[in-house]
Parts: structure tokens; C-alpha cells; sequence
């Protein structure tokens, strides 16, 4: 039976302690990057894609409507110059 020399054993528990240090670092690193960029959209004053999809289809909605009550008021116009013999 060989023995590994305590040595090895030493370099393996450091260079396993290294890396979790590694993986941790990454991970504020990651926290840290997508805050500053946050609070850089932030200062930009910028809309996330959900809010300007949202105001869109509300602006599509409201376009919508508008033309079918300019519809509606043309045709009750038409009614009521007809009704009345003269144009309104």
C-alpha cells in the first residue's frame, strides 16, 4: 500500500478551498455587474420592453376605438342630415 505524502493531500484541500472561493467571487461579481447596470438604466431613465409592449397595445386599443366612434359619429351625421334634408 503507497501512501500519498501529506503534502499532496494539503495542495488538494487548498486548491479545493481556491476554487470555492473562485465560484463565490464569480457569483458577487455577476451580483455586483447586473446592479451597476441596473442602476445605469435606471439613471437613463429607460422603460423595460414590458412596459413599452403594455403602453403600445394600449395605444393600439385607443387607436382602435377613436376610429370606430369617428365611424359612428359619421354615420349618425349622415342619419341626421338625412332625417333633416340638409348637411350637418
Amino acid at each position: 500500500m503507497t501512501d500519498r505524502p501529506k503534502f499532496f493531500d494539503d495542495l488538494a484541500g487548498v486548491a479545493g478551498g481556491a476554487i470555492s472561493v473562485l465560484a463565490g467571487l464569480r457569483e458577487e461579481l455577476a451580483s455586483m455587474t447586473k446592479a451597476r447596470v441596473e442602476e445605469a438604466l435606471r439613471r437613463l431613465d429607460l422603460v423595460k420592453r414590458e412596459e413599452f409592449e403594455a403602453m403600445a397595445e394600449l395605444a393600439r386599443r385607443a387607436k382602435s376605438q377613436a376610429e370606430a366612434l369617428e365611424a359612428r359619429v359619421a354615420a349618425l351625421e349622415a342619419n341626421v342630415s338625412n332625417i333633416s334634408g340638409k348637411t350637418v
